[in-house]
């Protein structure tokens, strides 16, 4: 039993340093991105930001019926950097209703690939919520597909930090220097 303890308490550990990874860095262009996945070797000035340290909420912090819905039917939001108004009404639209979910900033073509795979194009915003997703951005669609996963309508609201939840990632080169 103690076993399972110290297992279960290691776990609880290395899930909460985890949580609250971001990174701010600019491309080629000269444009600004904000991922939870380490930038494209070719990007310059990186930086790795703890948003848990800077007073994200946690996922006990929520609402009863958020933190079922979220178990249940975890929200994904894959976007691209320069998607513009639609990325960010979906990303608007999660933040009103105070739902966690993981932003994925497509970049790579291993995750164009599982967009396509999900939704059969590279549409975006792509939403997944659960099993069901929702590609483009409409706000009534969005706000069916969260209904249906039991999300609460009203809410108090939170800042993006404290429901955007990372995605994991292997440190990037420039990171481990």
């Amino acid at each position: 039993m103690r076993a399972y303890l110290i297992a279960a308490a290691t776990l609880t550990i290395a899930c909460g340093a985890a949580f609250g990874q971001a990174y701010r860095w600019v491309d080629d262009q000269g444009r600004v991105h904000y991922t939870q996945t380490p930038p494209p070797a070719g990007a310059r000035d990186v930086q790795r930001k703890n948003l848990k340290q800077s007073g994200a909420a946690a996922i006990s912090d929520l609402p009863y019926a958020t933190q079922v819905a979220a178990k249940n039917f975890p929200v994904t939001l894959y976007t691209q950097p320069d998607c513009g108004p639609p990325c960010d009404g979906a990303r608007a639209a999660l933040v009103k209703r105070a739902v966690p979910f993981t932003e994925i900033s497509v970049v790579s073509q291993n995750e164009l690939d599982e967009v396509k795979r999900i939704a059969g194009s590279a549409t975006m915003p792509l939403l997944v919520v659960g099993s069901l997703h929702q590609t483009g951005y409409r706000e009534d669609l969005v706000n069916s597909l969260l209904d249906t996963a039991g999300y609460p309508t009203s809410v108090s609201p939170l800042p993006l930090e404290a429901l955007r939840k990372p995605t994991p990632a292997a440190p990037s080169e420039s990171e481990s220097k």
